[in-house]
Parts: structure tokens; sequence; C-alpha cells
């Protein structure tokens, strides 16, 4: 399975990948799948060392260090591995989120050539001052302040030459990595890694679409027309391409920087509640938010206004969707267990669970928070709960939500570095109520009645049709009803095999008899042809024999 993988172009990245893999201790996850056999038959060798040291170390912090030394690929891999909540225990989450895109930067030399190809023109005509030294780095890109002609400050993002190809490689390695884990090994199963990796996949695609960021910052920034609290940078589309993003220089204090808030004189509890207004609208609201919210892509204007920067990441979820989150959210702020059990029931789709046993549990998870003033309830603590509670009934969340909650979390984090006494259920309180009642709002139920109707009538409209072609394939003998059993095929094809074995078998035994017949017959032993006639009977029962067994030890039976 592994020689789909040793293509010439990639052996030399899957040398890499797998002599991390091994500095940090997990040497025989590579050999279980198989990574060192056909890194050996194709003579690259593997430097098994003493990874004592890295051993002392836990299994999160060794799996976080690999990652960053793996490069870009994986760093963005552990990030989105930090928004599954649902599949990850508190400690994976939390060294996922340590993954940083920190890395060094590109001289300006080594991407001045694919900027001014992208600008259409040399930098000096459409800068009037252009930083060649860049205000930030990370694994896909790097930032480079600058000013246009006109006398407006700006910020280059400028992908770095070569990344597509590289992560493109990367992608297609971690794609067979996903199928080989889920045959191979059993016990990762439950964390469905070709799953993640497709996520992963559609997440890190879009990253690298510079445009498609701008094209993210522009609909959230119409979502916010005519609102002062919040600051979206302008995009320069002149410029603009898949690898050059041209937009506002947003000037103000980091999100991390907290002594800057203070300093400046800024309401951190006017902060905290502003930006809890607007991650609230992005989510409930509008059905389109920001995915990483973290300090920062957080700016503090001096005005008292938030900027918002780096549209990456952005999260979709439908109006059902919002109304089943506004549902679950209500349901844990007014301790309501069967509102919270139905939603996570609907989420489970067709996974068998003990719907009983679930909420009992959902019941008694609830009532630990019956009677507790609404300022004390912390919802990130709860929604963590939450999906512990997914991850014990092994159920997952859809990929939009996984997002949604992480960006919960990271908002409730942020809320309360500003304000100790950060209330998230009360900020969140109102958004959830006006969602519900909209759901059931005169407009809303007639336009979903509406639908519904119109559905129906297109259904009644194309009835007679197809009983018509029902009808037609029935009297041409052309109707066919297929029944398919997975148990059922499944004890079918053991038939099957149980009945090749067994003629394999019978042509075993008839060839060795009639070989012996032949040998033995009147002539015998003094007609070559008999005797060569004979000895390939012989050969044939042989190699029938060696199939055999080799059938059966296959299966995992014995004879």
């Amino acid at each position: 399975m592994w020689e789909t993988l040793g293509t010439v172009r990639d052996l030399g990245r899957l040398q890499e990948i797998a002599s991390v893999l091994i500095r940090y201790g997990f040497g025989d996850l590579v050999r279980r799948i198989g990574l060192a056999d056909v890194l050996e038959r194709a003579g690259r060798l593997l430097h098994w060392n003493d990874t004592q040291q890295m051993l002392r170390m836990t299994a999160p912090v060794r799996v976080r260090r690999a990652m960053e030394d793996l490069g870009p690929t994986f760093v963005k891999l552990g990030q989105v591995l930090a928004t599954r909540v649902d599949l990850f225990p508190p400690d994976w989450i939390a060294e996922f989120s340590e993954l940083q895109n920190a890395v060094p930067a590109l001289p300006y030399a080594q991407v001045r050539e694919q900027l001014e190809r992208d600008l259409g023109a040399p930098a000096s005509e459409v800068f009037a001052w252009l930083d060649e030294t860049p205000m930030a780095a990370a694994s896909l890109a790097q930032a480079h302040r600058a000013t246009l002609h006109d006398g407006t400050a700006v910020v280059l993002k400028i992908r770095r030459p070569g990344i597509r190809e590289v992560i493109e490689a990367d992608l297609r390695l971690l794609a067979r990595l996903a199928e080989i884990v889920e045959a191979r090994l059993p016990d990762l199963q439950r964390y469905r890694p070709a799953e993640v990796v497709q996520q992963f996949q559609v997440s890190l695609r879009r990253e690298l679409d510079f445009a498609a960021e701008c094209r993210n910052a522009e609909r959230i920034a119409r979502n916010f027309h005519g609102r002062d609290d919040i600051l979206i940078p302008n995009v320069h589309w002149r410029w603009t391409c898949e690898s050059l993003n041209v937009q506002d220089f947003v000037d103000g204090i980091a999100g991390r920087d907290l002594a800057a808030v203070d300093a400046a004189g800024l309401d951190r509890v006017a902060l905290a509640h502003r930006g809890a207004r607007i991650v609230l609208k992005m989510v409930l609201e509008d059905g389109c938010f920001h995915a990483d919210p973290h300090p920062g892509n957080i700016i503090y204007l001096r005005d008292g206004r938030i900027g918002v920067i780096d549209f990456g990441m952005v999260g979709a979820i439908s109006e059902q969707r919002r109304f089943q989150v506004a549902q679950l959210l209500h349901g844990l702020v007014s301790q309501d267990p069967e509102a919270v059990a139905d939603v996570l029931l609907d989420w489970a789709g067709g996974v068998d669970v003990d719907e009983s046993r679930l909420q009992q549990d959902i019941s008694t998870f609830v009532d630990q928070y019956r009677g507790v003033p609404l300022k004390d309830l912390h919802m990130g603590l709860m929604l963590g709960n939450i999906t512990q509670l997914l991850r014990q009934y092994a159920l997952t969340l859809p990929a939009d939500l996984a997002l949604m909650i992480k960006t919960f979390l990271t908002l409730e984090g942020m809320g309360r570095q500003l304000d100790p006494q950060f209330d998230m259920a009360s900020a969140a309180r109102p958004y959830l109520e006006r969602v519900m009642w909209q759901r059931y709002a005169p407009a809303a139920m007639f336009k979903r009645g509406k639908r519904s109707l119109v559905g129906a009538l297109e259904l009644m409209g194309e009835l007679p049709r197809d009983v018509r072609r029902l009808l037609q394939m029935a009297r041409r003998g052309r109707l066919q009803l297929k029944v398919e059993t997975t148990a059922l095929q499944g004890f079918g094809d053991q038939v099957n095999r149980a009945a090749n074995r067994l003629v394999v078998g019978i042509v075993t035994a008839a060839l060795i008899i009639g070989s012996s017949i032949v040998m033995h017959s009147v002539g015998g032993i003094s007609s070559r042809w008999l005797l060569a006639l004979g000895v390939a009977g012989f050969i044939g029962a042989g190699f029938c024999g060696i199939w055999i067994l080799f059938s059966i030890w296959r299966s995992g039976k014995t004879p």
C-alpha cells in the first residue's frame, strides 16, 4: 500500500517526516504504518537515534514539537486540530493552540521578484515608501508596511515563493497517510483522520488564496455596515491577487499587549463586551464569522473601536444550524437538559447511541448548574464539558460547529483576560433569545411554509410522470428490486472464499491421484511423456496446496 507513496518527488519529504517522528519518540508508529520499510527499500536510511530525552515529554508536547519541526503544512494542521474540541481532550487542544506561525522572514530580495510580478510594475511605481524589513512573518506569508503615493498607509501580505508546491506535496502525503492509518491502526480510527485531513485540505487551500481572504473580509464588513464599534481594513483590489494582499494599515494596540491597553486609558470592561457583541453577531445573526479570533488578529484602536484582521479562516453555518446552536446554548444557560439532548441527538445523525443514557448524563451535567447565578456560569467550561460528553459517546461535530465552539472558547478566554468578571452567558443570552424568536417569527414561518409548499407542488407535478415511467418499466420486465444487507453480503463473501478453497482442494487431490496413476500406468516411467505429465501434475498440485495454505493463513485461520 505504501508503494503509492514511493514516488520520486515525495521520497525526500517522506524521509524528513519519518526522521522527525522518530526524533520525538514515534518510531513505533513509523514502523507500524510501513513508512520505514518503503524508505529502506528506496535506499533512504533512517537514523534511529536515542529518544529518551524526548520521551520524558508528554505525548501532546511531543506531537506539537514534531509539527513545528515538520513545517508550515503541519503547523496549519495543528491549528485545525485545535478547533476539534470534539475529538481531542483539553491537554491536546492546549498544545495545538500553542502552535505559532512565527518563522524567520525571508530577505526582501527573495520576495521582490514575485511581488513585482503580482503588482504588474516595479514596487517604486506603486509605493512612495516600502519597508524592506518585514513587520511580521508567518509560515505562509510575511507582511511589509508601505505607503501609497496618495499617502495611504498599507500592509502588504506576500505569500512565500514556492510554498504552494511544498504544501501540495504534504497534502498528498497526508491524504495517503490518513487512509493507511485508518486501515492499519484501529485505535486511531476514533480521531477520524481521513475526515480531519479532508477538512484541513479545504481550509489550507482557501488560506493560500489571499484574494479569497479579502472577499471574506469584505463580506463580514458588509454585515457590519453602519456599526462604529468595529474596523475591518479596506482592501486595495487593484494590486490584490492570489499571492498578494494589499490592505489598509490598522494603527492600534495588539490584542495581547494589555499593558499598552491600560497605558492608553482604554476601558477593558467595555472592550470585552464590545468584542463579545461583535463575535456573537457574526456567529448567531450573520452565520459568517472569523474562525480564528486570537489576540494576534485583534487590534484595539485608541478611539475604543476593535480592529479585526486576517480572515484566512472563516466559518459559515446555515440558518438551521444557527437555530440548533442557539437551542443548545439556550438550554445550557436556562438549565434545560431536554433541549440540549435533542440537539446532540440531531447532530449524532445515524450513529448508534444509547439515547436514554445520553439524556441521563446530560440531565446530571445540567443539574449541577441549577440555581447558579448567570454571571457565575462559565460558558467555555460548559461547552468544554459538552464536547467531553461527545467524545465519551464517540460523537463528532460537523466541521462548521467545531470551528464555532472553538471561537466561543477563544472569545471567553480573551474576555476574561480583559475583564476577570466577564460574563459570557449574560452577553450571549439576548442573542440566543433573539435567534429563538426569529425562528418562529411570522415572516420566518411564512418563508419556511412557502418553501415547503413549493417543494410539495413540484413533487406532485412530477408524480404522474414518475408513476408512468415505473409502470412502463414493469410492463417491459425491467423493474428490479435491489436489497443490500451488509451482514448477508459478508456471509456470502465467506461462503464464496470457502467454496473457492474447496474447489482448489478437490483439484489438488485430483492432480495428485491422476499423476500417480499416469506414472504407474502401462509403460510406467519408461515413457518420457508420461513421466513429464506426471511431474507437471505434482508441481501443479504443489502450487495449489501452497495457495490454499497461504489463503488460510492470510484470513487468520488455522488449517
